[in-house]
């Protein structure tokens, strides 16, 4: 939670979405007596109407909502840095053969990178809508979970820089979204019963194999049963499909779940039945391990590896080349190259950080 006196005599500044999660931070801080300079940042797609993604909507929204509590709101277009940066992330990725995510590089190159290079260097704390909290402990600050572990979003920050999250603050990370639909409601916001903005960053109702076929194209392949290697149909391209995938892939006798890809060869294969075995795994190798505040302190850890409530215990075993292990207590489903594996301590509360997963 963050109080009061953390703010004094600190140039503040809320990146403002038209959501009601960044309203109700606008409120948060106007309640402790600050006019935060709001800032709207622009990084939808410069398209035909087809491509909108209701961003006019949400400018809107924004600027309702910092002219209620007087304060300032400016746009920022880091529309190319975005296609420049992260879509090229996204698409070199899929491509691979790998599952990316996007919302964290956003996070990363955009919301606290670009836009810091832009203006945000002029404040010293820089205030979002994430469902985050920050905590001083033993002289270094930490990310730290949000208590309510449905919306938690410290797996999507898990990317950023150390200095980035020396400026980051989340004035609502302490509440559950429901009290803040209900501060929204109670303060009569405009955008308080607004829907949650859903799927990658920008894309809004955009379908997500509709921007990689935009980028990527099509490539008919082979849909290859791993058990027995029967051809059981074809697929459009490798990119359209994600390790542990079931629904979507329109194959009678199913369910089917994709367990493995050859990029090469442009295949995918897939499992039969309800639960296969094959869709699960209790060990997979990371790389590139990035840390936030300090080295892992102990063997054991929690970790995700997707945006969901639950967390898993385990082993991290330090391997050659900067490598790790990840020995899970539980098999987990859907394990992918290219997603990130995101690394708690014990009690699911400080995260250390996340890394790549390789296989």
């Amino acid at each position: 939670m963050i109080r009061k006196e953390e703010l004094l005599n600190k140039r503040v500044c809320v990146l403002l979405s038209g959501g009601v999660d960044s309203a109700v931070v606008v409120y948060q801080l106007s309640q402790m007596g600050l006019q935060p300079d709001c800032y709207y940042i622009k990084i939808g797609p410069e398209e035909a109407s087809e491509w909108d993604c209701s961003s006019e909507e949400d400018l809107e929204m924004a600027t309702a909502v910092a002219r209620k509590y007087g304060c300032q709101l400016k746009v920022i277009d880091c529309h190319r840095e975005y296609w420049d940066q992260v879509t090229r992330y996204t698409m070199e990725k899929v491509r691979a053969g790998f599952t990316p995510n996007p919302d964290v590089m956003c996070n990363r190159l955009i919301k606290f990178g670009a836009f810091h290079e832009k203006c945000g260097h002029n404040y010293d704390l820089i205030a979002t809508g994430h469902y985050a909290q920050t905590e001083w402990i033993d002289g270094k600050k930490w990310l730290t979970t949000s208590p309510d572990p449905v919306k938690d979003q410290t797996d999507f920050l898990a990317q950023i820089y150390d200095w980035q999250l020396q400026k980051a603050i989340f004035p609502i990370g302490h509440l559950p979204k429901e009290e803040v639909r209900a501060i929204a409601e109670r303060e009569h916001l405009v955008n308080a019963n607004r829907k949650d903005s859903q799927g990658i960053c920008f894309l809004g109702k955009i379908n997500y194999n509709d921007y990689l076929r935009r980028y990527l194209g099509e490539q008919v392949g082979n849909v290859i049963e791993l058990e027995t290697g029967r051809k059981i149909g074809e697929h459009r391209g490798h990119w359209f499909h994600t390790i542990g995938q079931r629904k979507g892939l329109g194959f009678g006798g199913g369910p089917w779940f994709v367990v493995k890809k050859d990029t090469a060869q442009n295949i995918l294969y897939v499992s039969n039945g309800y639960d296969p075995a094959t869709a699960y795994t209790d060990r997979f190798i990371i790389h590139d391990l990035h840390l936030l505040t300090a080295p892992i302190d102990s063997p054991t850890i929690t970790f995700k590896i997707r945006h969901t409530p639950e967390h898993y215990r385990a082993q991290l075993i330090p391997l050659d080349n900067g490598r790790y292990e990840v020995q899970s207590e539980e098999r987990i489903h859907g394990v992918a190259p290219g997603q990130f594996c995101v690394i708690y301590d014990e009690e699911h509360h400080r995260c250390f950080g996340s890394a790549e997963i390789t296989v």
